[in-house]
Protein backbone atom coordinates (compact mmCIF):
# COMPACT_ATOMS: atom_id res chain seq x y z
CA UNK A 1 0.00 0.00 0.00
CA UNK A 2 1.75 3.54 -0.92
CA UNK A 3 2.80 5.71 1.56
CA UNK A 4 0.38 8.71 0.61
CA UNK A 5 -2.74 9.05 -1.67
CA UNK A 6 -4.80 11.54 -3.22
CA UNK A 7 -8.29 12.00 -2.01
CA UNK A 8 -11.53 13.94 -2.84
CA UNK A 9 -10.92 17.01 -0.40
CA UNK A 10 -13.85 18.49 1.61
CA UNK A 11 -12.71 22.36 1.63
CA UNK A 12 -14.42 25.71 1.56
CA UNK A 13 -16.33 26.83 -1.12
CA UNK A 14 -14.97 29.66 -3.67
CA UNK A 15 -14.91 32.80 -1.68
CA UNK A 16 -15.70 31.36 2.04
CA UNK A 17 -12.29 29.74 3.08
CA UNK A 18 -12.15 33.18 5.50
CA UNK A 19 -15.66 32.24 7.14
CA UNK A 20 -14.67 28.72 7.69
CA UNK A 21 -10.83 28.45 8.55
CA UNK A 22 -10.08 28.13 12.62
CA UNK A 23 -7.44 27.76 14.46
CA UNK A 24 -6.36 23.98 15.43
CA UNK A 25 -9.28 22.63 18.09
CA UNK A 26 -6.32 21.91 20.81
CA UNK A 27 -4.42 25.31 20.92
CA UNK A 28 -7.03 27.06 23.13
CA UNK A 29 -9.26 27.13 26.02
CA UNK A 30 -13.08 26.73 25.52
CA UNK A 31 -13.72 30.68 26.41
CA UNK A 32 -11.14 31.43 23.45
CA UNK A 33 -13.07 29.39 21.68
CA UNK A 34 -15.92 30.89 22.25
CA UNK A 35 -14.82 34.07 21.62
CA UNK A 36 -13.18 33.64 18.08
CA UNK A 37 -16.61 31.66 16.76
CA UNK A 38 -18.85 34.64 18.16
CA UNK A 39 -20.76 35.77 14.99
CA UNK A 40 -18.97 33.01 12.51
CA UNK A 41 -21.30 30.31 12.04
CA UNK A 42 -19.49 29.27 9.73
CA UNK A 43 -15.90 28.88 11.54
CA UNK A 44 -14.80 25.44 11.85
CA UNK A 45 -14.79 25.54 15.60
CA UNK A 46 -18.89 24.66 15.47
CA UNK A 47 -17.20 21.39 13.94
CA UNK A 48 -13.50 20.61 15.87
CA UNK A 49 -15.40 22.63 19.15
CA UNK A 50 -19.14 21.48 18.79
CA UNK A 51 -19.40 21.86 22.74
CA UNK A 52 -19.30 25.94 22.49
CA UNK A 53 -22.68 25.40 20.34
CA UNK A 54 -24.19 23.73 23.72
CA UNK A 55 -24.84 25.08 27.40
CA UNK A 56 -21.33 26.06 29.24
CA UNK A 57 -20.53 23.44 31.41
CA UNK A 58 -20.93 20.45 29.35
CA UNK A 59 -18.80 18.04 29.26
CA UNK A 60 -16.55 18.58 26.15
CA UNK A 61 -16.62 14.65 26.18
CA UNK A 62 -20.35 13.71 26.03
CA UNK A 63 -22.16 12.43 23.54
CA UNK A 64 -24.14 15.46 22.83
CA UNK A 65 -20.92 17.07 21.76
CA UNK A 66 -20.15 14.45 19.02
CA UNK A 67 -23.65 14.56 17.86
CA UNK A 68 -23.58 18.68 17.80
CA UNK A 69 -20.41 17.87 15.31
CA UNK A 70 -21.67 15.93 12.96
CA UNK A 71 -25.17 18.02 12.59
CA UNK A 72 -23.14 21.46 12.03
CA UNK A 73 -20.88 19.74 9.79
CA UNK A 74 -24.28 18.99 7.63
CA UNK A 75 -25.28 22.16 7.64
CA UNK A 76 -22.38 23.34 6.32
CA UNK A 77 -22.66 20.79 3.59
CA UNK A 78 -26.47 21.87 2.88
CA UNK A 79 -25.85 25.02 2.37
CA UNK A 80 -23.12 24.38 0.40
CA UNK A 81 -20.77 26.15 2.26
CA UNK A 82 -18.04 23.15 2.33
CA UNK A 83 -17.82 20.86 -0.86
CA UNK A 84 -16.33 18.00 -2.07
CA UNK A 85 -13.56 17.85 -4.85
CA UNK A 86 -14.94 15.76 -7.84
CA UNK A 87 -11.53 14.12 -8.61
CA UNK A 88 -8.58 12.82 -5.84
CA UNK A 89 -5.99 15.55 -5.56
CA UNK A 90 -3.12 16.44 -3.22
CA UNK A 91 -2.65 20.12 -2.06
CA UNK A 92 0.09 22.56 -1.92
CA UNK A 93 -0.76 24.07 1.49
CA UNK A 94 2.28 27.26 2.41
CA UNK A 95 1.75 28.53 5.46
CA UNK A 96 3.71 32.46 6.04
CA UNK A 97 4.26 33.70 9.28
CA UNK A 98 6.41 34.27 12.42
CA UNK A 99 8.80 34.79 10.06
CA UNK A 100 8.91 31.88 8.35
CA UNK A 101 7.47 30.40 5.09
CA UNK A 102 7.34 26.94 4.83
CA UNK A 103 5.70 25.14 2.13
CA UNK A 104 4.70 21.03 2.31
CA UNK A 105 1.37 18.76 0.83
CA UNK A 106 -1.73 18.04 2.39
CA UNK A 107 -2.20 14.22 1.21
CA UNK A 108 -3.40 11.16 3.16
CA UNK A 109 -1.12 8.99 4.73
CA UNK A 110 -1.55 4.94 5.07
CA UNK A 111 -2.33 3.74 8.03
CA UNK A 112 -0.08 0.66 7.62
CA UNK A 113 2.94 2.28 7.55
CA UNK A 114 1.97 3.92 11.07
CA UNK A 115 1.18 0.79 12.18
CA UNK A 116 4.35 -0.65 10.61
CA UNK A 117 6.56 2.42 11.88
CA UNK A 118 7.72 3.38 8.80
CA UNK A 119 5.22 6.93 10.04
CA UNK A 120 7.61 6.87 13.23
CA UNK A 121 6.44 8.59 16.46
CA UNK A 122 7.78 10.11 19.12
CA UNK A 123 5.57 10.70 22.28
CA UNK A 124 3.10 8.73 23.66
CA UNK A 125 -0.32 9.16 23.88
CA UNK A 126 -2.87 10.40 26.57
CA UNK A 127 -5.78 7.56 26.21
CA UNK A 128 -8.99 10.01 26.97
CA UNK A 129 -7.44 12.71 24.27
CA UNK A 130 -6.89 9.78 21.73
CA UNK A 131 -10.74 8.02 22.14
CA UNK A 132 -11.61 11.58 21.85
CA UNK A 133 -10.18 11.72 18.42
CA UNK A 134 -11.80 8.32 17.59
CA UNK A 135 -14.96 9.35 18.64
CA UNK A 136 -15.01 12.79 16.70
CA UNK A 137 -13.97 11.19 13.54
CA UNK A 138 -16.28 8.32 13.94
CA UNK A 139 -19.39 10.94 14.33
CA UNK A 140 -18.21 13.00 11.56
CA UNK A 141 -16.72 9.78 9.07
CA UNK A 142 -14.10 12.16 8.14
CA UNK A 143 -10.54 13.26 9.69
CA UNK A 144 -10.99 17.50 9.99
CA UNK A 145 -7.91 17.87 11.68
CA UNK A 146 -4.26 16.83 9.54
CA UNK A 147 -1.69 15.32 11.08
CA UNK A 148 1.54 17.26 11.01
CA UNK A 149 4.67 15.34 8.97
CA UNK A 150 8.23 16.01 8.33
CA UNK A 151 9.83 14.19 5.57
CA UNK A 152 13.64 14.01 5.12
CA UNK A 153 14.69 16.76 2.30
CA UNK A 154 14.13 15.70 -0.98
CA UNK A 155 15.13 18.18 -4.08
CA UNK A 156 12.47 16.09 -6.41
CA UNK A 157 9.63 16.26 -4.37
CA UNK A 158 10.05 19.91 -3.25
CA UNK A 159 10.99 21.02 -6.87
CA UNK A 160 6.94 19.16 -7.58
CA UNK A 161 5.84 21.46 -5.26
CA UNK A 162 7.66 24.56 -6.18
CA UNK A 163 6.65 24.27 -9.54
CA UNK A 164 2.55 23.49 -8.59
CA UNK A 165 2.59 26.78 -6.24
CA UNK A 166 3.27 29.32 -9.06
CA UNK A 167 0.30 31.77 -9.73
CA UNK A 168 -2.92 32.64 -7.07
CA UNK A 169 -3.75 30.27 -4.85
CA UNK A 170 -6.94 28.45 -5.06
CA UNK A 171 -7.22 29.16 -1.19
CA UNK A 172 -5.72 32.55 0.68
CA UNK A 173 -6.61 33.15 3.87
CA UNK A 174 -4.72 35.70 6.39
CA UNK A 175 -5.74 34.70 9.99
CA UNK A 176 -5.80 36.85 13.00
CA UNK A 177 -2.31 35.75 14.21
CA UNK A 178 -1.03 37.35 11.00
CA UNK A 179 -0.42 34.13 9.37
CA UNK A 180 -1.21 33.18 5.86
CA UNK A 181 -2.46 30.43 4.51
CA UNK A 182 -1.85 29.65 0.94
CA UNK A 183 -3.37 25.98 -1.09
CA UNK A 184 -2.94 25.14 -4.29
CA UNK A 185 -4.61 21.62 -5.97
CA UNK A 186 -2.44 19.38 -7.45
CA UNK A 187 -4.90 17.09 -9.95
CA UNK A 188 -2.29 16.46 -12.32
CA UNK A 189 -2.20 12.52 -12.72
CA UNK A 190 1.42 12.25 -13.66
CA UNK A 191 2.14 14.66 -11.04
CA UNK A 192 0.20 12.87 -8.49
CA UNK A 193 1.83 9.75 -9.47
CA UNK A 194 5.23 10.94 -9.02
CA UNK A 195 4.85 12.50 -5.68
CA UNK A 196 3.81 8.98 -4.96
CA UNK A 197 6.41 7.40 -6.20
CA UNK A 198 9.09 9.66 -4.59
CA UNK A 199 7.29 9.55 -0.91
CA UNK A 200 7.47 5.30 -1.13
CA UNK A 201 11.28 5.65 -1.65
CA UNK A 202 11.69 8.04 1.46
CA UNK A 203 13.44 5.98 4.66
CA UNK A 204 11.01 6.99 6.65
CA UNK A 205 8.57 10.27 7.51
CA UNK A 206 8.21 11.42 10.90
CA UNK A 207 4.82 12.77 12.94
CA UNK A 208 5.89 16.38 14.28
CA UNK A 209 2.59 17.30 15.68
CA UNK A 210 -0.55 14.98 15.95
CA UNK A 211 -0.03 11.85 17.91
CA UNK A 212 -3.52 11.65 18.94
CA UNK A 213 -4.87 11.95 15.58
CA UNK A 214 -2.71 9.44 14.01
CA UNK A 215 -3.16 6.86 17.01
CA UNK A 216 -7.57 7.23 16.62
CA UNK A 217 -7.07 7.08 13.05
CA UNK A 218 -5.69 3.76 13.42
CA UNK A 219 -8.01 2.16 15.87
CA UNK A 220 -10.60 4.05 13.24
CA UNK A 221 -9.77 1.67 10.66
CA UNK A 222 -10.25 -1.37 12.62
CA UNK A 223 -13.57 -0.07 13.60
CA UNK A 224 -14.72 0.84 10.34
CA UNK A 225 -13.04 -2.37 8.49
CA UNK A 226 -15.09 -4.57 11.09
CA UNK A 227 -18.71 -2.95 9.30
CA UNK A 228 -17.39 -3.08 6.20
CA UNK A 229 -19.33 -5.69 4.13
CA UNK A 230 -17.07 -5.16 1.43
CA UNK A 231 -14.40 -7.47 2.75
CA UNK A 232 -12.09 -6.90 -1.05
CA UNK A 233 -8.31 -6.24 -0.60
CA UNK A 234 -8.87 -2.74 -2.23
CA UNK A 235 -7.76 0.30 -0.36
CA UNK A 236 -10.58 2.03 1.55
CA UNK A 237 -10.61 5.23 2.57
CA UNK A 238 -10.36 4.89 6.52
CA UNK A 239 -7.16 2.90 5.71
CA UNK A 240 -5.23 6.57 5.26
CA UNK A 241 -5.46 9.76 7.33
CA UNK A 242 -5.30 13.44 6.66
CA UNK A 243 -1.52 14.49 7.07
CA UNK A 244 0.57 18.07 5.82
CA UNK A 245 3.74 16.76 4.90
CA UNK A 246 6.71 19.10 5.02
CA UNK A 247 10.53 19.24 4.14
CA UNK A 248 12.46 18.61 7.73
CA UNK A 249 14.28 21.98 6.65
CA UNK A 250 11.44 24.38 6.36
CA UNK A 251 10.25 23.06 9.55
CA UNK A 252 10.46 25.90 12.68
CA UNK A 253 10.12 24.30 16.70
CA UNK A 254 9.82 27.18 19.18
CA UNK A 255 10.58 26.30 22.96
CA UNK A 256 7.89 24.48 24.97
CA UNK A 257 8.73 26.00 28.25
CA UNK A 258 7.74 25.18 32.02
CA UNK A 259 5.85 26.89 34.77
CA UNK A 260 5.59 25.34 38.11
CA UNK A 261 3.77 26.53 41.49
CA UNK A 262 5.69 25.87 44.40
CA UNK A 263 9.57 24.95 45.25
CA UNK A 264 8.69 21.49 47.03
CA UNK A 265 9.07 23.97 50.52
CA UNK A 266 12.64 25.91 49.62
CA UNK A 267 12.90 28.72 49.82
CA UNK A 268 14.48 30.70 47.10
CA UNK A 269 17.79 31.09 47.97
CA UNK A 270 17.63 27.36 48.90
CA UNK A 271 16.41 26.68 45.79
CA UNK A 272 19.44 28.53 43.92
CA UNK A 273 21.54 26.32 46.08
CA UNK A 274 20.61 23.42 45.27
CA UNK A 275 20.47 24.17 41.26
CA UNK A 276 24.35 24.72 41.54
CA UNK A 277 25.02 21.41 41.92
CA UNK A 278 24.21 20.75 38.17
CA UNK A 279 24.13 24.15 37.02
CA UNK A 280 25.94 27.29 36.62
CA UNK A 281 24.02 30.02 37.87
CA UNK A 282 24.25 33.39 36.93
CA UNK A 283 21.74 36.68 37.15
CA UNK A 284 20.45 38.34 34.21
CA UNK A 285 19.31 42.06 34.10
CA UNK A 286 17.12 41.16 31.03
CA UNK A 287 14.73 38.02 30.68
CA UNK A 288 16.48 34.81 29.45
CA UNK A 289 15.74 33.43 25.71
CA UNK A 290 18.43 31.05 25.54
CA UNK A 291 20.56 30.92 22.52
CA UNK A 292 22.74 27.16 22.84
CA UNK A 293 22.01 23.66 23.91
CA UNK A 294 21.84 23.26 27.21
CA UNK A 295 21.12 26.37 27.96
CA UNK A 296 18.36 27.65 30.36
CA UNK A 297 16.12 30.73 31.62
CA UNK A 298 14.70 30.92 35.41
CA UNK A 299 12.58 33.59 36.37
CA UNK A 300 12.05 33.25 40.15
CA UNK A 301 11.36 36.36 43.01
CA UNK A 302 11.08 38.49 40.53
CA UNK A 303 14.65 38.13 38.85
CA UNK A 304 16.17 36.40 35.94
CA UNK A 305 18.99 33.86 36.00
CA UNK A 306 20.98 32.02 33.02
CA UNK A 307 21.39 28.29 33.93
CA UNK A 308 24.07 26.55 32.17
CA UNK A 309 23.93 23.04 32.39
CA UNK A 310 27.48 21.09 33.68
CA UNK A 311 29.13 18.64 31.08
CA UNK A 312 27.94 15.93 33.77
CA UNK A 313 24.07 16.82 33.05
CA UNK A 314 24.72 15.89 29.13
CA UNK A 315 24.41 11.91 27.66
CA UNK A 316 24.61 10.49 24.17
CA UNK A 317 21.46 9.26 24.95
CA UNK A 318 18.87 10.76 22.21
CA UNK A 319 16.27 11.25 25.06
CA UNK A 320 18.46 12.04 27.97
CA UNK A 321 20.47 14.41 25.84
CA UNK A 322 17.13 16.78 25.09
CA UNK A 323 17.25 20.09 27.10
CA UNK A 324 13.61 19.12 28.34
CA UNK A 325 14.94 16.16 29.65
CA UNK A 326 18.02 17.94 31.55
CA UNK A 327 14.97 20.25 33.18
CA UNK A 328 13.23 17.16 34.20
CA UNK A 329 15.99 14.47 35.59
CA UNK A 330 18.53 17.74 37.44
CA UNK A 331 15.55 20.27 38.47
CA UNK A 332 11.94 18.72 38.70
CA UNK A 333 12.22 15.72 39.87
CA UNK A 334 14.76 15.32 42.68
CA UNK A 335 14.33 19.08 43.75
CA UNK A 336 11.20 20.22 42.99
CA UNK A 337 9.50 16.13 43.27
CA UNK A 338 7.89 16.57 40.12
CA UNK A 339 7.89 13.03 38.53
CA UNK A 340 5.07 12.76 35.82
CA UNK A 341 4.98 15.53 33.68
CA UNK A 342 1.57 14.37 32.32
CA UNK A 343 -0.20 14.28 35.92
CA UNK A 344 1.54 16.65 38.28
CA UNK A 345 -0.91 19.47 38.33
CA UNK A 346 1.63 21.63 40.01
CA UNK A 347 3.43 21.96 36.89
CA UNK A 348 1.79 24.08 33.32
CA UNK A 349 3.42 24.57 30.00
CA UNK A 350 4.02 27.77 27.93
CA UNK A 351 4.24 27.50 24.14
CA UNK A 352 7.20 29.74 23.35
CA UNK A 353 5.13 31.79 20.62
CA UNK A 354 4.17 33.66 23.40
CA UNK A 355 6.82 34.64 25.18
CA UNK A 356 9.27 35.34 28.05
CA UNK A 357 6.13 38.09 29.01
CA UNK A 358 3.84 35.25 29.47
CA UNK A 359 6.12 33.43 32.07
CA UNK A 360 6.60 36.46 33.64
CA UNK A 361 3.03 37.27 34.68
CA UNK A 362 2.57 33.89 35.42
CA UNK A 363 5.26 34.49 38.34
CA UNK A 364 4.33 37.79 39.03
CA UNK A 365 1.01 37.45 39.46
CA UNK A 366 1.96 34.59 42.03
CA UNK A 367 -0.31 32.01 40.10
CA UNK A 368 3.15 30.04 39.98
CA UNK A 369 6.43 30.32 41.52
CA UNK A 370 9.05 30.11 39.23
CA UNK A 371 9.29 29.41 35.31
CA UNK A 372 12.07 27.90 33.19
CA UNK A 373 12.51 29.16 29.27
CA UNK A 374 14.33 26.29 27.53
CA UNK A 375 16.51 26.38 24.51
CA UNK A 376 14.05 25.06 21.60
CA UNK A 377 14.47 20.92 20.77
CA UNK A 378 16.24 20.60 17.03
CA UNK A 379 14.12 18.72 14.40
CA UNK A 380 16.97 16.52 13.66
CA UNK A 381 16.84 15.43 17.90
CA UNK A 382 13.37 14.73 17.29
CA UNK A 383 13.80 12.09 14.52
CA UNK A 384 16.60 10.33 15.84
CA UNK A 385 14.52 9.55 18.97
CA UNK A 386 11.89 8.16 16.62
CA UNK A 387 14.57 6.34 14.90
CA UNK A 388 15.67 4.69 17.56
CA UNK A 389 12.21 3.76 18.82
CA UNK A 390 12.68 6.16 22.16
CA UNK A 391 9.48 8.51 23.41
CA UNK A 392 10.20 12.19 23.97
CA UNK A 393 9.02 14.02 27.16
CA UNK A 394 5.41 15.01 27.47
CA UNK A 395 5.41 18.99 25.54
CA UNK A 396 8.94 19.15 23.81
CA UNK A 397 8.31 21.11 20.95
CA UNK A 398 6.07 23.36 19.94
CA UNK A 399 5.59 24.03 15.91
CA UNK A 400 5.11 27.47 14.40
CA UNK A 401 3.12 28.59 12.49
CA UNK A 402 0.33 26.23 13.18
CA UNK A 403 -1.84 24.09 10.58
CA UNK A 404 -5.59 25.31 10.17
CA UNK A 405 -8.40 23.51 10.72
CA UNK A 406 -11.11 23.99 7.97
CA UNK A 407 -9.11 24.35 4.73
CA UNK A 408 -9.04 20.19 4.19
CA UNK A 409 -10.52 17.84 5.38
CA UNK A 410 -10.83 13.81 4.28
CA UNK A 411 -14.31 12.26 3.88
CA UNK A 412 -14.51 8.12 5.11
CA UNK A 413 -17.08 6.75 2.80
Amino acid sequence: MALIRPFKGLRPSPGKAGEVVAPPYDVMSYQEAVDLAEDKPNSFLHISRPEIDLPPGTDPYSSRVYEKAKSNLRVLLDERILSRDDVACFYVYRLTGHGVCQTGLVVTASVDAYDKNFIRKHEFTRPVKEDDRVRQIDALCAQTGPVLIAYPSSTLIDSIIASESVGKPEMEVLAADGVRHEVWVVSSAEKLAQLVALFDDLPAVYIADGHHRSAAASRVKKLMAERDSDQSNDAKSYDYFLAVAFPQDQMQILAYNRVVTDLNGLSPDDFLECLQKDFDVRSSDEPVTPEKKGEMGLYLDGHWYILTASTNSISDDPVENLDVSILSNRVLAPVLGIHDLRKDRRIDFVGGIRGTQELMKRVDSKEMACAFSLFPTKIEELMRVADEGQVMPPKSTWFEPKLADGLVSHILD
